[in-house]
């Protein structure tokens, strides 16, 4: 299988990764949990204390798994020119600072999520911090998975330890930037509001205005504007003080600030106009702009998180000239229309940025509104699929909903949209739809669900994979039954079966290397990557290895992911007490490939 080979070599990128920073090779505010009540409960949630000093080890402990833009960054507006700006006079605000029992260490960043248990604070171990630094700035997300994006999303959102060789604000600003690379901007924010202001470095500045756009709230740079544009002489910092004067309430200062920060552009510039709109929707605000987008070649984030904010829309074909973590972006948003975020929604949750429950309350709120259009109508089969006192008609309507899909995205969108309706079938040997209200539940983790249907789905069926992978009681399976898989359906699925079930370590060493070798999964393969991911899941540094799992998942679709890098990734969760996510991750690898 040589395909499938020089897809994985790519990964051996790490081997440069590592000799680049210089050390050894290794041997919706914040997110809702995406999980239902129940999988796998989490520990109680800690009672915030004084932050102790790092750990030196620690055992590998479990983690409770929850469902739940490469764009300038230089310079969020493009190629302009960088205008000067008198510096507003210096106040004193020592009378004002924090009490040092308030103040936030950078010894350790990081929320606590609702509905999710933090990683163990000391979990990226002895990694060096600017090994980490390297794979996070390249890592070229939004990954593939939706169940690795899910554990990452945790990991970079915990409060964890800052590791050896970095700034804490530099490191801090690295999980956020690929955050917002994966979409998830509402965490990115978390974790830059974890950092106190006069800890800000000039990377934390850049990646702190990327994360206000991408949440749409200009607002969130003015305590930062000051003296962010002292730091970045950058005209987007320049009327960035411009519209925190205006949205003050001080309009006349405002003007001659934006004068200053505009000088040299043309006054149709649309980055200066949609400054403009911000700032005039500050109190005394007398300024009417027109937005228009004939001219404009490409949605930036600086366009996109300004016109949000002033609830302009943004034309649908400019969506396609930015990454595809922008649509997620826009998913989040709460002052879009509902039906017009849908669409960005269901992309989100394939991704992981948007929940079974998300998606469903969306729905809700397009059903309520009344309007005509698509997702009205898939309002109503939802709501036929979650209420109809007939079994039957709940199937039907079921079916509608994923056979209405018109690409693998959204097909395995629809699985997620429906996950709970699904969980409410009874589980009957009658049924033809067995694999795909499996295939569901699974997608949102409603395991207890699925797991009732073990006896109703036929042996070596699509179903009966999923069920393999996904039941945590299950210690072996057959290698027969593997093969026998792959003889009756699609041989891409039989390796992901294959490669899963060896990461579980449900077949035992002989068979797993049978199966390997009748399937060509390569699993004994080593490169600089599997070589780093196994040594860190052996060392029990959860958040090493789902940073490290990202590498390997560097892919909009699972079309490029190799069967042998699931296999590394799910062993590595599984010996880092990561192994629910390992069996998810396993599970939707093979409902997703073709």
């Amino acid at each position: 299988m040589k395909t499938s080979r020089n897809k994985f070599s790519r990964i051996g990128f790490a081997a440069l990764l590592l000799a680049g920073v210089g050390v050894p090779a290794l041997g919706q505010d914040t997110p809702e949990s995406l999980l239902p009540p129940g999988f796998d409960d989490p520990a109680p949630t800690p009672v915030p204390a004084p932050r102790p000093a790092p750990a030196p080890t620690r055992a590998a402990e479990p983690i409770a798994p929850t469902d739940g833009v490469a764009l300038p960054l230089d310079n969020v507006l493009g190629n302009v020119a960088e205008v000067e700006v008198p510096q507003a006079a210096t106040v004193d605000l020592s009378r004002y600072e924090l009490p040092e029992f308030a103040r936030h260490s950078l010894d350790r960043v990081g929320v606590l999520a609702a509905g999710n248990t933090a990683f163990p604070a000391n979990s990226f171990g002895r990694s060096d911090g600017r090994f980490l630094q390297v794979l996070m700035r390249r890592m070229n997300a939004p990954i593939a998975s939706r169940w690795a994006s899910i554990v990452l999303r945790r990991a970079l959102m915990s409060p964890l330890d800052t590791p050896a060789n970095v700034n804490g604000a530099d490191f801090a600003a690295d999980r956020a930037w690929a955050l917002l690379r994966m979409g998830e901007a509402n965490a990115a924010r978390a974790v830059i509001d974890d950092v106190d202001a006069d800890n800000y470095t000039i990377w934390l500045y850049q990646v702190a205005m990327q994360t206000a756009l991408a949440t749409g709230d200009p607002a969130a740079l003015c305590p930062l504007a000051e003296k962010g544009a002292a730091a970045i002489q950058q005209r987007g910092w320049a009327l960035a003080q411009a519209m925190c004067l205006g949205l003050a309430g001080k309009p006349n200062e405002a003007g001659q600030r934006l004068t200053q920060a505009r000088s040299g552009t043309s006054p149709s510039d649309i980055d200066n106009l949609l400054a403009e709109k911000v700032l005039g929707t500050g109190a005394q605000g007398r300024r009417a702009v027109t937005i228009e987008w004939n001219s404009v070649p490409q949605l930036t984030a600086w366009r996109w998180g300004l016109a949000t904010a002033t609830g302009v829309e943004v034309p649908a074909e400019l969506y396609q000239t930015a990454g595809p973590q922008v649509r997620y972006w826009q998913a989040l948003a709460p002052n879009i229309d509902p039906a017009a975020r849908a669409a960005a929604a269901e992309l989100a949750a394939t991704a992981g940025v948007f929940s079974n429950a998300g998606l469903v309350d969306l729905y809700s709120e397009i059903e309520q509104s009344g309007d005509s259009g698509p997702g009205q109508t898939i309002a109503r089969d939802l709501r036929t699929a979650y209420t109809d006192g007939d079994v039957n008609n709940r199937v039907k309507a079921l079916r509608t909903l994923w056979d209405g899909a018109n690409s693998p995205r959204t097909r395995y969108a629809r699985l997620i949209l429906t996950a709970r309706a699904a969980s409410w079938i009874p589980a009957s040997d009658k049924l033809e739809d067995s694999d795909r209200l499996i295939a569901a539940m699974l997608s949102s983790g409603y395991e207890a669900a699925a797991l009732e249907w073990r006896a109703a789905v036929k042996p070596r069926s699509e179903g009966w994979a999923l069920l393999a992978l996904a039941d945590p009681g299950l210690s072996r399976v057959v290698a027969g039954d593997v093969t026998g898989f792959a003889d009756s359906g699609s041989r891409r699925k039989a390796q992901m079966l294959a490669a899963g079930l060896a990461g579980l370590g449900r077949l035992n060493a002989g068979d797993a290397q049978n199966v390997a070798a009748t399937l060509d999964v390569p699993i004994g393969g080593v490169n600089a990557w599997t070589q780093a991911i196994d040594a860190a899941g052996q060392r029990g540094d959860a958040a090493t290895v789902a940073l490290l799992a990202g590498v390997g998942m560097q892919s909009v679709n699972w079309d490029h992911v190799a069967p042998e890098a699931l296999f590394h990734i799910v062993a590595a969760m599984r010996a880092a007490g990561m192994v629910n996510y390992a069996r998810m991750i396993a599970v939707e690898a093979v409902t997703r490939s073709a």
